[in-house]
């Protein structure tokens, strides 16, 4: 039975059934064809590129002191994982990185494969691969640059497996981002009863309340797995106006940036980082 990332193993004192996982890909599989219409299902996740993709390019630029004009993000290899239709993929290979996008449901990879086809530039720059992340750490050993999870982890089936496979592919002192919501009751009224059940904002029955992450949880995972926590913000979706702003509090959507321990250091060398940064990001645009 193929499985969201093919991740068996339960998180621990997880409360989620084995058969959520293959519950997933059928969930997305029925809206592979919706991806890149603004107005319908993914409209929120269009337009989180507003505030997701400045906040990633700005993360990346602010660490080097190569700076290629136009193309800010050249000679980055990054790797979207879960990565839908595209809809990250796409804005990061026109920044000038070269991408691999990765996805466990193959019609979300179809359309993925389709839409950059229209762009002989990001044809160029963006490889898709219907595969989950466990598979491809074989061949992928400290390939990457840059991971980036949006909207991905409260769809896994072992968050800690997860983590460790990113921490895998990812070259020491690489960079992994990732947004995802929290676990509070804010979360459950707002990003499950409002959003789902009254404005159809997602579609019903995209999120498990059980499967959401707390802040606190992902920096322990991350911390245990050799990552360092740089940046914690929180995110804010306005229904009416349809956009997304930084905000301090994290008890919705929030975003992180943590940064793998270098060549030379070790998980078990490094001091866990206990001040995380609460600081806005400006959102600019690409």
């Amino acid at each position: 039975q193929l499985s969201l990332f093919r991740f068996t193993m339960k998180r621990p004192f997880s409360t989620s059934h084995s058969s959520v996982d293959s519950k997933e890909m059928k969930k997305f599989q029925l809206l592979a064809h919706k991806w890149w219409d603004e107005e319908g299902e993914y409209a929120a996740l269009h337009s989180m590129n507003d505030i997701r993709v400045p906040f990633i390019r700005d993360t990346l630029l602010s660490m080097s002191s190569n700076y290629h004009l136009g193309n800010p993000l050249s000679g980055i290899k990054i790797l979207d994982v879960g990565c839908g239709g595209g809809l990250l993929s796409e804005p990061l290979g026109r920044l000038g990185a070269s991408v691999t996008g990765i996805d466990p449901v193959e019609d979300n990879i179809r359309t993925a494969d389709r839409h950059k086809s229209f762009d002989l530039v990001l044809a160029k720059r963006i490889q898709y691969k219907s595969s989950s992340l466990e598979e491809i750490v074989e061949e992928s050993m400290e390939t990457f640059d840059v991971i980036v999870a949006s909207e991905v982890v409260e769809h896994v089936a072992d968050l800690e497996m997860f983590i460790k496979c990113c921490s895998q592919v990812l070259k020491p002192d690489g960079s992994l981002f990732i947004t995802t919501i929290n676990k509070t009751q804010l979360s459950y009224v707002l990003g499950i009863v409002v959003a789902e059940k009254i404005m159809g904002i997602v579609p019903e029955g995209t999120h498990e309340w059980e499967k959401f992450v707390p802040p606190e949880e992902l920096e322990h995972l991350l911390e245990s797995s050799g990552f360092s926590v740089k940046t914690v913000n929180g995110m804010l979706y306005n229904p009416l106006s349809g956009s997304w702003s930084w905000t301090e509090s994290t008890s919705l959507n929030y975003a992180v940036h943590a940064v793998k321990a270098g060549a030379r250091a070790h998980a078990t060398d490094i001091p866990p980082e206990t001040d995380i940064q609460q600081h806005s990001a400006t959102a600019g645009t690409a």
